[in-house]
């Protein structure tokens, strides 16, 4: 693996939507006890459900510790490959390579900065060397090239991209003082046109109210489509996610994207808050260096925080009403795809859900050969 001295956008790369075709996906061993209860086990055990679901559509990785890679191999299917890997935590999505394509068929990787959601002052963990290190590692064990664009903090997390040109962010992730605190706006921006193949950057003021990681956009809002959009949503003004959801709608809602269009925005309700229980509060490991995980400690939950995989759609589920709501609209929204119900209630607990969890590799061959169909 090389550096490039360069940037995609100036060597003709961009990067894809979620929603075209991937060649794999990678998720990590959930271990970190000062985070996933009664020593991940809980967590583990989702993991194994997910990668069931993955691997019947595409390859998928899962990268684990020396010490769980005897237990992660015996649990997990076959068909899923096993890798050891030191890591700080089990965020995939957040943390690794961003991958941009070209026309031709190639691809690289982009690394990012990484300082676990806010470093000293906020962020959720520390040390986090380990996971600074995740996608460097990961483009070395698929042999990618890659663009370094580190002097900006950035995780997976916090965007979303429709492939054509068009960006869509939180300021209060992107441009908070704990993560790009000598930059500008506009000097972020254009690190993001250039390492990202971008023409616009939508801004949104924040994410959902109990988000720890300041706001991320995966759990406002996705791309199904260039120019349709799937919004997190609630009609309850007195909801504590109203405020934050309705001020993102009316911002894209007046928005266009870089091909100057309107966006179409399709209301997915929320389910209801969910809180931690004091016997999952007492199943995660007090440390001064992590993210508190008290009871009755509130958690920001969405049907937004789902995975596309090659025709499907993998979707949260709660034990709430609107866990049925949510899965038939998507249905109706994305008529080609499985929409394929996960019990992810564990996850959230810990942060976060599938989007969180899983990364994706885009398929460059299949994306420009549909491009040019």
């Amino acid at each position: 693996m090389k550096t490039i001295k360069s940037a995609p956008k100036k060597d003709g790369f961009y990067m894809p939507a979620e929603f075209l075709p991937r060649k794999q996906d990678f998720l990590i061993w959930p271990e970190r006890q000062d985070t996933w209860r009664d020593g991940g086990k809980p967590g583990q055990r989702v993991l194994v459900e997910v990668a069931k679901e993955i691997i019947k559509h595409e390859a998928l990785t899962v990268f684990c510790s020396a010490d769980q890679y005897e237990n992660a191999r015996a649990r997990l299917p076959e068909e899923v490959r096993v890798v050891e890997m030191t890591v700080d935590d089990a965020w995939a999505q957040d943390k690794g390579p961003f991958y941009v394509i070209n026309d031709e068929g190639e691809m690289r990787g982009v690394t990012w900065g990484w300082n676990a959601y806010g470093g000293l002052e906020g962020g959720l963990y520390f040390p986090w060397k380990r996971d600074q290190e995740f996608a460097s590692k990961l483009l070395d064990l698929e042999n990618y090239d890659r663009y370094d664009a580190r002097n900006v903090v950035f995780e997976g997390g916090a965007m979303q991209i429709d492939g054509e040109g068009t960006l869509i962010v939180t300021e209060n992730s992107v441009l908070n003082h704990n993560r790009n605190p000598k930059l500008t706006k506009e000097e972020i921006e254009e690190y993001f046109k250039e390492y990202m193949g971008l023409e616009k950057v939508i801004w949104l003021k924040d994410g959902m109210a109990f988000d720890e990681t300041d706001g991320h956009i995966d759990d406002v809002c996705f791309f199904i489509r260039p120019g349709v959009l799937a919004l997190s949503w609630t009609d309850d003004p007195e909801n504590p996610q109203y405020p934050n959801l309705k001020a993102a709608y009316d911002i894209l809602s007046e928005a266009t994207d870089a091909k100057g269009r309107r966006f179409e925005i399709h209301k997915i309700p929320i389910p209801a808050v969910l809180h931690i229980s004091k016997e999952q509060s007492e199943g995660v490991d007090i440390s001064e260096s992590a993210s508190s995980r008290e009871d009755g400690l509130p958690l920001a939950v969405t049907y937004i925080n789902s995975y596309f995989v090659n025709g499907g759609l993998l979707v949260p589920q709660y034990d709430d009403p609107m866990d049925e709501v949510a899965c038939r609209m998507f249905k109706e929204l994305m008529p080609e795809r499985e929409i394929i119900k996960i019990y992810t209630r564990e996850w959230s607990m810990c942060g976060g859900n599938i989007h969180c969890m899983a990364l994706q590799q885009p398929d460059p061959a299949a994306i420009a050969a549909l491009k040019k169909s």
